[in-house]
């Protein structure tokens, strides 16, 4: 039986309750918790157009690895991480070159989580040489968020400490 424990996510300064199954059910850890949980709903704003150098800034300002590209209506269109960033940041500055829009650099194909994935599937896919962050988006392809690694191995560190205080 696991009961609802409050989680801290990476960027945020309030606690969130995870809904916990009834008092009868016996569910494996992973079974209480959503995408919805887990996922941040605070990510830079960019845009196709947008100077990759402003972009750049944006994903220092909210400490980020990267971020969804979306068109003016908040449809993904793309995704664009700290090392396109940097690679423009390098022509600037080194090369004397033209600054980059997003466009120029943001990669176009994006994997992406929908509310009813699955954290643990999500957490396996992880493991494996995929993205570190991925967008949350509904049927419309509307982002609602962010998820990464540190997100979910939060949700894990709060299960452990959970798990350790009931064995002690």
């Amino acid at each position: 039986m696991v009961p609802a424990v409050t989680c801290l996510v990476a960027g945020e300064s309030a606690g969130r309750t995870l809904c916990g199954p009834g008092p009868e059910q016996e569910v494996s850890p992973m079974d209480s918790v959503s995408i919805k949980d887990l996922m941040c709903t605070r990510f830079a704003t960019i845009h196709p157009e947008m100077p990759v150098v402003e972009a750049s800034s944006n994903l220092i300002k909210l400490d980020m690895l990267g971020s969804p590209v979306t068109d003016d209506d908040g449809t993904l269109v793309g995704w664009i991480s700290e090392r396109e960033c940097l690679q423009a940041a390098l022509q600037v500055v080194y090369h004397n070159q033209r600054v980059a829009t997003v466009k120029d650099l943001m990669q176009s194909d994006v994997l992406t989580v929908s509310l009813e994935d699955d954290v643990l599937s999500l957490a396996q896919q992880m493991l494996a040489a995929k993205p570190k962050i991925y967008p949350v988006v509904d049927a419309a392809n509307k982002v609602l968020g962010v998820i990464s690694r540190r997100h979910i191995l939060n949700m894990l560190d709060q299960k452990l400490a959970e798990l350790s205080r009931k064995a002690a």
